[in-house]
């Protein structure tokens, strides 16, 4: 029984490619050498012609040249193959007149046994492979691949741009990489490929000069009839091996021009050809008429013109009909695509999220927020975040901003955890005006308080601005009001700002710095709440936690002996004393400090005590209200000098006097003597007497 040849031949015969392919180019020179005869001939040029049918059928439903690379190569082979196919057939005619049974039916039949028309045929397809096909070919292929080495850095930049934005990945960018390269060998190959087609053409009219020259001249030798027969006899069979040649010649010179014309797509060409020809039925409908218009001219062929004519218009009208019902569904899908969709089932899970930070405005604000109405407010929020990044070391969640018509026109909110801390107004048409005690000569303006400090200040006409400026005054944009006040509000509120996520982040960026500290102190010896704790504590007196790393240290050293975390938290102070320091002093280093005179300091520090709600101050409200009082008046006059002091006193009593007087006096900066460091100048402003809270 025989055995079925194996599934894999395909697979057998491409391992061997190369082997048959370096066959096949010996078997080419071959044919140069060794004569062939006519049965031989016409087997090989049968082989010509499929293989060129072959080439343009397979150039067609080419969607992009890559996908036909390898034509270039086969251009060179195919050439040097009709061009073996051309000396084998000359050596036949010219040695027997017998060059095969194909050659012989292309004079006889295909030519109609005239040498003069053969000729004349000859010479047209000639100049039509030569001139017109050839020569624009080659031009393309020349354009072609110059525009591609000239595009090639533009489209290595467009991946490399790709790439570094994360839109491909490294594999998808080798690829277009190798692409690139691709086509430009590819067109650069066809550039010179093109010559070898123009060369066969200028070959073909030697060779059959050469043929018919020398053919009568052997038959006028040998004598085998008159000079007409002999020039009828060999011109036939050389015009028709010329045809054989140059039929195959014309159809790879059309393949050629196919290819470097064809632009990339996602069908075949004859695909492309049908969509885009008969795209439209009006250019089909004006034909038509055309067509109709000739057949009423006297003298023009009627048959051919009425089922040309006839085809065309009936072409366009049932395009006609296709585009009326193309234009209905789009205008039925637009009209349902217009509606408005169907409610989806609310999510309850979002009424219950809450905004951390949220700036509402009035609608009379809300072109502030819009950058096609000149309006820098998500800018400035943006700038503002960076700032409390850089003084208090935390990074602040998105600052949401919406408008909201139940607030006056000009007035706007800002809230935290969707509750009011702050509220103001301003005017977007006019500038505010601040008098920072310098004003040579005042303007006329709009009474107000600036929101974020309290301060008098004057709106204005932005006229009036350089006025403004020249009298002395600070002249600042509505935008910048709030932005200003808002990076106020969140100073004053950091601490609630600060989540345990938030504490997180930035325990895992020292980390990356200092992982051994963080180790030895999280979890083992705080937890991260009591972390947080430390650090809100810290923010609550406005004290920068950017330096995370030397905070860690210090709890580090310190809670193994008092897990107290107000007391955590005035040894962080202690550490962090070089910083407090600088954040107080004045441009000259100086500091301006207010103090207790021995008598009640000392009375303070027999009155703490400490409670469930932390350490506190066990005094009398009168004593505790003149004292007050008292700072209260005291920074007043510091402060017509120009000076903000601070109120420094012994450790033992600075975290009691703070929330003292945290409610009133927020803005007082409470030191204690040992978060002084050693080089501070130090001017005594005012001191507090016992005496004064005793009068």
């Amino acid at each position: 029984m025989p055995q079925p040849a194996p599934a894999n031949m395909g697979n057998s015969i491409s391992k061997h490619s190369d082997a048959i392919m370096a066959i096949a180019i010996i078997l080419i020179i071959g044919m140069l050498i060794i004569p062939m005869p006519d049965w031989l001939l016409d087997f090989c040029i049968i082989i010509n012609l499929t293989a060129s049918v072959v080439i343009v059928l397979v150039t067609l439903n080419c969607t992009e040249p890559l996908q036909f690379s390898v034509f270039p190569s086969l251009l060179l082979v195919t050439t040097l193959y009709r061009l073996a196919l051309d000396i084998a057939a000359t050596k036949l005619i010219l040695s027997t007149a017998e060059p095969g049974n194909v050659i012989k039916a292309f004079g006889t039949v295909v030519l109609g046994g005239n040498f003069v028309v053969g000729v004349i045929s000859f010479l047209i397809l000639v100049v039509i492979q030569f001139v017109v096909i050839t020569s624009g070919a080659g031009r393309v292929a020349e354009v072609a691949a110059r525009f591609t080495l000239d595009a090639m850095p533009g489209k290595q930049m467009s991946i490399d741009a790709d790439l570094n934005a994360g839109l491909i990945t490294e594999e998808v960018a080798k690829a277009r990489r190798k692409q690139i390269e691709a086509e430009a060998d590819f067109y650069g190959a066809m550039d010179g490929a093109s010559k070898f087609v123009r060369g066969d053409a200028i070959a073909a009219v030697i060779i059959i000069i050469i043929n018919i020259a020398g053919g009568f001249i052997i038959g006028m030798m040998q004598g085998h009839s008159d000079a007409l027969t002999i020039l009828q006899t060999y011109t036939l069979l050389t015009v028709g091996e010329g045809m054989v040649s140059q039929i195959p010649a014309l159809l790879i010179s059309t393949a050629t021009g196919l290819m470097v014309t064809r632009a990339a797509s996602e069908s075949d060409m004859g695909s492309d050809f049908l969509t885009q020809m008969f795209a439209k039925s009006r250019p089909l409908m004006m034909a038509g008429v055309l067509l109709i218009g000739l057949f009423l001219v006297p003298g023009f062929p009627k048959l051919p013109l009425f089922i040309v004519g006839s085809f065309v218009v009936g072409s366009a009208v049932v395009l006609s009909r296709n585009e009326k019902r193309s234009t209905l569904q789009k205008a039925a899908m637009d009209a349902k695509a217009s509606q408005p969709p169907a409610k989806a089932p609310e999510d309850p899970m979002k009424l219950l999220k809450v905004d951390m930070l949220l700036l509402e405005l009035g609608s009379g604000l809300v072109p502030l927020a819009l950058p096609d109405e000149g309006g820098d407010l998500a800018d400035r929020v943006s700038g503002a975040r960076k700032q409390i990044a850089m003084e208090l070391g935390i990074i602040l969640p998105m600052v949401r901003i919406r408008d909201n018509l139940q607030l006056k026109i000009n007035q706007y909110v800002i809230k935290i955890k969707d509750q009011v801390v702050a509220s103001h107004e301003v005017s977007p048409n006019m500038l505010l005006a601040l008098d920072p005690g310098t004003v040579i000569q005042p303007v006329q303006g709009v009474p107000t308080t600036e929101p974020a400090f309290g301060g008098p200040a004057l709106w204005i006409p932005r006229a009036m601005r350089e006025r403004a400026d020249m009298s002395g005054y600070i002249v600042v944009q509505p935008g910048e009001v709030i932005i200003t006040h808002l990076t106020e509000v969140i100073k004053k509120h950091a601490n609630e700002l600060l989540t345990r996520q938030d504490v997180q982040a930035l325990v895992d960026h020292v980390a990356q710095q200092n992982k051994v500290v963080v180790d030895e102190l999280i979890p083992n010896l705080m937890s991260l709440g009591e972390v947080q704790k430390v650090l809100q504590n810290l923010l609550r007196e406005r004290v920068s936690i950017r330096d995370l790393g030397t905070i860690l240290e210090t709890l580090a050293d310190w809670s193994p002996r008092t897990k107290d975390m107000d007391q955590l938290t005035e040894y962080v102070r202690s550490a962090l004393a070089r910083q407090i320091c600088k954040q107080h002093s004045d441009e000259l280093g100086k500091m301006h400090v207010l103090t207790l005179d021995s008598n009640l300091e000392q009375k303070f520090r027999e009155s703490v005590q400490v409670t469930a709600n932390g350490v506190m101050l066990a005094i009398d409200p009168s004593t505790a209200t003149k004292f007050v009082s008292v700072l209260s008046r005291q920074i007043e006059e510091a402060g017509r000098s120009g000076i903000s002091p601070v109120l420094l006193c012994s450790s033992q009593v600075r975290l009691a006097l703070k929330r003292l007087t945290e409610r009133t006096l927020p803005n007082l900066p409470i030191l204690a003597y040992n978060e002084i460091i050693a080089n501070m100048e130090i001017e005594n402003v005012a001191t507090v007497t016992h005496a004064a809270l005793a009068a």
